[in-house]
């Protein structure tokens, strides 16, 4: 976590007994407008493939984690928790949370489109194939804090 991101976090707790769990991340492709659309409201919830987390060797979120959520200039805007985690193959993502994701016109027809272009791609990147069945780490949160 940067400098910027841990002097939010304190600055929010103050004297209050801080939780463990905290990250500070961007959103994906467009970290700007996807920052937004949570502090808007409109965005609740967000996923990821799974197999990213096995290749960093990274923890799955667990509900109750705590995210600073950064901008793409790495500073924090908003402190979200995390209320549901689910490991969901991608064709059996529901049209409820893909809405709930609240990006572009939001339909299931959008969120598929996108999230395909973005897996394949970055599957690409790292020499693997996309595949509809391509497990998705599924998230869904409540804005905590917005950083004035």
């Amino acid at each position: 976590m940067n400098q910027l991101a841990q002097k939010y976090w304190n600055e929010y707790w103050k004297e209050s007994e801080k939780p463990q769990s905290v990250s500070a991340w961007q959103f994906g492709a467009s970290p700007d407008y996807l920052a937004q659309l949570v502090i808007d409201g409109v965005k609740t919830a967000t996923c990821s493939g799974h197999i990213f987390y096995e290749l960093d060797n990274e923890p799955l979120p667990a509900i109750n984690d705590y995210s600073i959520i950064l901008n793409s200039h790495d500073e924090p805007v908003a402190i979200i928790k995390t209320i549901e985690v689910t490991v969901t193959p991608m064709n059996e993502v529901p049209e409820e949370f893909a809405i709930a994701e609240g990006e572009g016109d939001r339909t299931y027809d959008y969120w598929k489109d996108v999230h395909t272009k973005f897996f394949t791609k970055e599957l690409n990147t790292l020499g693997h194939e996309f595949s509809e069945e391509m497990l998705l780490v599924c998230e869904r949160f409540k804005l905590i804090d917005v950083k004035k």
